[in-house]
C-alpha cells in the first residue's frame, strides 16, 4: 500500500460507512495546532515505521459524545481512536461506548521499568481513558487594543469588566469553564463553585453574570475560531486553549498576550470506541502503545505548549522543534503561569453535563 496521510477538514466520512482497508486508521481529534502536534509526534513516526498504515484524520472531537452515541445506535462504528477531554471519557465509559483498557498491559512501561499505571498516576481518570496531555483554557487578548494608561488583563475575571476593557469577547459555546468563571468572578469561593452549581439558584447566578457580557460575546465551537478572531482583531479578549494561543503568539508573532490567572486545567486523551472488529482493535492498540510511550508524549511538547501526562516524560521536555525556544515556561503548569488555577472537576461534569448543556443552550437562544 502506498504511504499516505489524509487530513479531513470535515466529518462527512463519519457516517458514510467504514469501507477503508484493515490497515487504515481513522483518528478523531480537534484540528489546528494540536492535531498538527499529534501528527508530528505520533502518526508521522508511526507511519514511517509501519508504511502499510494509512492514517485518516477526522476533526470531530467537539461532537465526539453525540456522534459515538449515534454510531452505536446505528451499529456502525467508523472511528478507530478518539481524542476527548477527561469528563467526556468518563461519560463514554459509563455508557459503554468506550472500551476499558488495562494500562499495564495496553500501554508501554516507562524507560526505567515503571508500570504505566504508576507513571500516569492520577491522570487515569477513567478505566477507558488513555491520557496524553495536561492543557488549560485561558484568555488571550490583543496587546494593541489595551486602552492607554490601563494595565493589561491578567485574569479570567477581566473578561467581565467591559468598562476597563471594552470590546468584543469570545467564549466557548458550552457551559464548562464559563459557568465556573462566572461564579468565581461573582464572588463565590473557589471551593464552593461546584456545590453552588448543583442548585437552581447557582445556575441562575452564573447565567446572570454571563448576561452582563452576552451582547458583547462571540460564541465559538471550533477551537480554531477564537485564535482566528484574535488574529483578525475582531475581539479584544477571548477564551482559548493555551497551546493555540502559544502558536498564535510565538509562531505567528501576533500582538497577543495571555491572562493566565484562573486558567482552567483539564486533561486530554484517547478513547477506543467499544465494538471494533478484532483486526481494527489489534491495529489501534498497537498504535496506542507506541503513541503514548514516554518519548512520544515528550515529543509532542516540541510542537505545542501542553504538558505530557506521563511523569517520566516531563524531564524530556526541551525546546520547540523549529523555534528553538525553551518550552517549559509556556506550559500551563509552569509556576509563573499557575499562581491561580481552576482544576476542572471531571467527575462532576460527567454527572451534570447533559443537564447543564440543555440549560446553557436555552439561555444562549434567549
Amino acid at each position: 500500500m502506498k504511504l499516505k496521510t489524509v487530513i479531513l477538514a470535515g466529518t462527512a466520512l463519519a457516517f458514510a460507512g467504514h469501507t477503508a482497508l484493515a490497515a487504515d486508521m481513522t483518528l478523531v481529534s480537534w484540528g489546528g495546532a494540536y492535531q498538527a502536534s499529534q501528527k508530528n509526534a505520533y502518526t508521522d513516526p508511526y507511519v514511517a515505521q509501519n508504511p502499510d498504515v494509512t492514517v485518516i484524520w477526522d476533526e470531530s472531537s467537539p461532537e465526539a459524545v453525540a456522534k459515538l452515541r449515534a454510531m452505536n445506535e446505528a451499529g456502525n462504528i467508523t472511528w478507530d481512536l478518539v481524542d476527548v477531554e477527561a469528563a467526556d471519557s468518563i461519560r463514554l465509559c459509563d455508557e459503554g461506548l468506550a472500551m476499558e483498557i488495562d494500562p499495564d498491559t495496553d500501554l508501554a512501561d516507562a524507560p526505567d521499568g515503571t508500570k504505566a499505571s504508576e507513571d500516569f498516576g492520577d491522570m487515569l481518570v477513567s478505566e477507558c481513558f488513555i491520557p496524553q496531555i495536561v492543557f488549560s483554557t485561558t484568555f488571550g487578548y490583543r496587546t494593541d487594543m489595551v486602552p492607554d494608561g490601563v494595565e493589561p488583563p491578567t485574569s479570567a475575571c477581566d473578561v467581565f469588566d467591559l468598562e476597563k476593557y471594552p470590546g468584543k469577547r469570545a467564549l466557548n459555546k458550552q457551559p464548562i469553564a464559563n459557568m465556573e468563571w462566572a461564579l468565581l468572578c461573582d464572588g463565590v469561593a473557589y471551593e464552593d463553585v461546584y456545590t453552588t452549581l448543583e442548585t437552581e439558584e447557582g445556575v441562575a447566578r452564573a447565567l446572570a453574570k454571563l448576561d452582563t457580557i452576552k451582547d458583547e460575546t462571540i460564541w465559538w465551537s471550533a477551537s480554531a475560531e477564537p485564535v482566528q478572531l484574535l488574529a483578525d482583531g475582531e475581539i479584544f479578549m477571548g477564551s482559548a486553549y493555551n497551546g493555540r494561543l502559544f502558536s498564535l503568539i510565538e509562531e505567528q508573532k501576533q500582538p497577543v498576550g495571555m491572562a493566565w490567572d484562573w486558567q482552567m486545567f483539564d486533561l486530554d486523551g484517547w478513547v477506543i470506541p467499544a465494538g471494533l472488529p478484532e483486526d481494527r482493535l489489534e491495529a489501534v492498540k498497537k498504535f496506542v502503545h507506541f503513541a503514548t510511550d514516554t518519548q512520544r508524549l515528550a515529543d509532542q511538547a516540541k510542537y505545542i505548549s501542553y504538558g505530557p501526562a506521563r511523569k517520566s516524560s516531563a524531564p524530556l521536555v526541551g525546546k520547540h522543534a523549529t523555534l528553538g525556544i525553551d518550552m517549559a515556561p509556556h506550559m500551563p503548569t509552569d509556576p509563573n503561569n499557575a499562581k491561580n488555577t481552576f482544576v476542572n472537576n471531571y467527575n462532576w461534569w460527567a454527572d451534570y453535563r447533559d443537564d447543564l448543556d440543555a440549560q446553557f443552550q436555552a439561555w444562549l437562544a434567549k
